[in-house]
């Protein structure tokens, strides 16, 4: 055998001796059961995708969310509306189909009966999408989102694909990878959904703390506000009753008393200006207290009030 440009071919004059027929219906048989392997290992990728059983086409896919009906019906929109199919390429791509658009129906599917919402999103012209039985040409894909409460707190999702060939006008039914990628999309957005849920009603209870905070903050200043009005209060009362209960000494000043009488012993003389508190009122007489604590009697007609 000699090698040529990198490839090896077999030499019309070989130095071996010629083979039986039989070794060499063996070798043709070799030669031909390799070639077809090594056509099969560079076939393009799309065209050995198809590993679905037929059973397994046209399925579907359904499952339950653990999130109310408004909650899903609200994430399947947001699906619908991203423009994406998930699941599923065009023919030559590696990117997930685009350019898909809501829809209120579908010729593709039967009108929907049964008890729940129904969402549509379709893509027209895309070309042999991967994971449809057979698809070989342009069409339209189009999938179906049905969403049914099932209790309060749980919802069941039907999803369904389809691919419809303009040309033959033959249906592709789905292997179910294109449902199975938009359901957990779907679910996707419900967590999103939940988790926006939850930082609200933290950030509504952290507002009601803070709210609540702030009441009792300008309550204690409200009540710090009235202690000292109060307080002032009381010492314009003190200050009043200071001013009724207090006289001070005329000049040239006067004898404080024993007893109310002119007659009564002296107990000590009283300066001008010295102040006394009244404790006990007479008509003619004032019981008094003075600076040092002495308690003794005084004419009224010898005190004045405080200035």
């Amino acid at each position: 055998m000699q090698r040529i440009s990198g490839q090896t071919t077999i030499s019309a004059h070989l130095k071996y001796p010629p083979v039986s027929a039989k070794r060499g219906r063996t070798s043709l048989a070799f030669v031909a059961w390799f070639s077809v392997f090594m056509l099969w290992s560079v076939l393009p990728l799309h065209g050995r995708e198809h590993k679905t059983k037929n059973d397994d086409y046209g399925l579907g896919y359904s499952s339950e969310i653990a999130a109310p009906e408004a909650e899903v019906s609200q994430a399947i929109y947001d699906v619908v509306n991203d423009g994406i199919i998930q699941g599923s390429k065009e023919y030559n791509k590696d990117k997930n189909i685009d350019k898909a658009s809501p829809a209120d129906s579908s010729p593709l599917f039967p009108r929907w009966t049964a008890p729940g919402k129904v969402f549509y999103k379709v893509r027209e012209k895309v070309l042999a999408p991967i994971n449809f039985k057979d698809s070989n040409d342009e069409g339209t894909l189009a999938v179906r989102y049905v969403v049914e409460s099932k209790t309060p707190e749980k919802t069941i999702v039907r999803i369904d694909a389809v691919f419809a060939e303009e040309f033959r006008r033959t249906v592709h039914p789905s292997n179910g990878s294109v449902e199975s990628a938009e359901f957990k999309d779907v679910q996707d957005h419900v967590d999103t959904i939940e988790r926006q849920k939850k930082q609200a009603a933290e950030s509504a209870k952290h507002r009601q703390e803070e709210l609540a905070q702030q009441s009792l903050e300008r309550k204690k200043q409200e009540a710090q506000v009235a202690a000292l009005a109060s307080s002032e209060s009381l010492e314009e009362r003190v200050s009043d009753l200071r001013h009724q209960l207090e006289r001070v000494v005329k000049a040239p000043g006067a004898q404080l008393k024993s007893a109310p009488f002119h007659s009564a012993t002296n107990l000590k003389t009283l300066d001008p200006g010295a102040e006394l508190v009244i404790l006990i009122v007479t008509p003619y007489w004032y019981g008094v207290e003075t600076e040092d604590g002495q308690h003794g009697w005084i004419n009224r007609s010898q005190l004045e009030s405080l200035p």
